[in-house]
Order: C-alpha cells, then structure tokens, then sequence
C-alpha cells in the first residue's frame, strides 16, 4: 500500500491530447517542471502568464509536504511519529495533521481496507527496492499484530499524534501525494493559473479546460500491457484520477507474482479478481485513498463502497479483462481496446 511508484507516471495513467507530437495552440505561454519528490517522478504543466512563478511555488509546495511525509527522512513528522511509537505524542505540522485524520476517516469507511499503520509490513516486504523478499509465515504473523489504525491516538488542541505500541510505524503513501496534488491545485489557482496538468507519480490532476478550450483526454493504462499502452479513455475538465493496480510495483518468486498493495488483514499483497482500479474524484487525496480501498476491497465490495459517495465514480478492471464503470462516469469513458469488454452491473 506504499506510494505509487515511479513507474506509474507511465504505468498508471498517461496524458493522450492533441499535443502528442504537435505544440498546444499558443494562446498562452506554459511552462513544465519535473522533479522527484515523495518518491516518484513529479511533473507539471502550467499555462498563463504566471505559470514560471506559479509552477516554482507549487513544486515548493510538493517539497514541502515530502519533507513533512516522508518515512526516509529522520526530521519529518512521519519519522518522528515512528520514532515515538510507545513513548512519547509528537507535535506535527498542520498538513500532516490534516493527511492523518483523513487517512482516518477511510481506514473507517473501508472498514480496514486502508490503513497506515501498514509500515512494518511495507518494511518487511521491501517491495519496489533491491531487498524485496517473501517473508516467513511467522514474520507476517509478528508484523501483522502491530497494524491497527485504531492504535493512533490525537491531542486535537496541540495536533500532537502518538502510536500506542513500540515497533509501530505510519506510512501515507497511500494518501499523500493526493493531498499534494490537491494543494498544488490550489496554490496555482490563488496565483491566478486557470489551466494546468498536474501529475504526481500517477496521481493526475486537471486544473479547468486544456489551453484550447476542450476537456482533457486522460488514457488509462492497460494493466497487461507495456508502458504508455491504455485500454480506455477518460475526457475530464478539472477532475482527479488516480490508478492503483498489481502491475505498479512488483517482483517475481518462483512463478508468482507479489505486488505492493498490502492486504492488512493477511499480511500478504491484496489477491482478488481485481488487477486494476482508477478513482475519478473532485479531490486528489479522496482518489488516493479510495484506488487503494476498492482495490483491496475487490469488486463488489468496492463498487457498493464507491456508489455510496457522492461525486466519486471509478473504474474496475477483473483479471478476465472486463470492465466495470460505477454509474456517474458513463458517458465520460470509453474503452478503446477491444480485448477488453464492457459489463453491466
């Protein structure tokens, strides 16, 4: 359940408008940055006659919030936290009060389905670097008796959080770069940018119309299918889209496949009929933590979790290549691989 990888810029969700190959109509200046940030490739498209400075102050703010977040660095907040587990409340930044909280409200929502106080299995796991392995029965064990969101207690008046037990560790990886996205949106806004593409490691966010006036046309990525291929094509206008699925981050033992997204009531990576999810949402961070939800939850669970919210739709893809659309994204999605079939609910 670790944050998306690098290689989902290209393996999540890719840009597919008419400037492949070709310039956007140059009513507007724009300007492009990328840099790497909370783990992954960060790029951003800004258009106006603000965007140098206004792209230079959202990419402060995404480094900001990975200073805040990170779990490598030994002064963020989310260190500090870990460091404390059992001991001592840690007094954090309101942005990571804010990232918790919510990360809170889903642990609840999906009923277990996210929650990070996933660390020590991530850890176990190391999937996605060079010391990824299977761990034992007995070491999933041991490390599955420490993940319980319920065990992360508040002082609301302070904004001080602690981990009840020793050994304990938060990971946001599956939330924080939507709530990135989410502030680089606003802080492009309050610098007058009216259009903007705003991709962090898969997290993407449209911020009004594409320079010409049309909506955007984001491809999904086809999970059995090499980078850049898409399956289908979403057409949005300030929207979010964020892709989970078992082809993000992996590695290959003896014939089986283990991906990252964490099951934390197995302690193994989440097995069902799902191979992908994408989450289409007014905000990143709702996304973020709902891609990672239903793909755990599986199908049913997941479409009934989703129906339920007002102003989020997803689609689901099953192992068997059909596709299942929850009922407010309809007409905005359209499959374009014939392999891959469309069902009804």
């Amino acid at each position: 359940m670790k944050n998306k990888s690098i290689l989902a810029i290209i393996l999540g969700i890719c840009l597919i408008t008419t400037s492949c190959g070709k310039q956007m109509k140059k009513e507007e200046p724009s300007v492009t940055r990328e840099n790497y940030l909370l783990g992954t490739i960060v790029q951003l498209k800004v258009y106006g006659k603000n965007a140098d400075s206004a792209a230079t102050k959202a990419m402060d703010v995404i480094s900001n919030i990975d200073d805040l977040m990170s779990t490598t660095k030994p002064a963020s907040d989310v260190s500090k936290i870990n460091n404390n587990a059992g001991k001592d409340f840690v007094e954090v930044n309101d942005h990571t009060y804010k990232v918790i909280k919510k990360a809170l409200y889903y642990s609840e929502l999906s009923e277990g389905a996210l929650d990070i106080t996933v660390g020590p299995l991530v850890n176990l796991w190391a999937i996605g670097t060079e010391k990824a392995k299977v761990p034992t029965p007995k070491e999933i064990k041991e490390n599955l008796n420490l993940i319980n969101y319920k065990d992360i207690e508040f002082d609301d008046s302070k904004k001080l959080v602690k981990l009840k037990r020793k050994s304990q560790k938060i990971d946001l990886g599956a939330i924080a770069k939507g709530y990135a996205a989410d502030e680089v949106k606003e802080t492009l806004i309050k610098e007058g940018i009216k259009t903007a593409f705003i991709n962090l490691g898969g997290n993407v966010v449209t911020l009004g119309d594409k320079s010409d006036g049309t909506p955007w046309n984001i491809g999904v990525q086809d999970p059995l299918n090499t980078r850049g291929d898409y399956f289908g094509v979403l057409k949005v206008s300030n929207k979010s889209i964020v892709s989970s699925g078992n082809y993000e981050r992996f590695f290959v033992k003896d014939g089986i496949k283990y991906h990252h997204i964490l099951d934390t009531k197995t302690g193994y990576p989440s097995e069902n009929e799902l191979m992908g999810t994408t989450i289409i949402s007014e905000n990143s961070i709702d996304g973020d933590a709902l891609s990672t939800s239903i793909f755990v939850l599986g199908l049913d669970k997941g479409m009934k979790l989703i129906e339920g919210l007002k102003g989020v739709d997803a689609i689901f893809i099953t192992k068997d290549k059909k596709v299942y659309t929850s009922s407010g994204i309809k007409d905005s999605f359209t499959i374009t691989n014939k392999e891959y079939i469309y069902e009804e609910r």
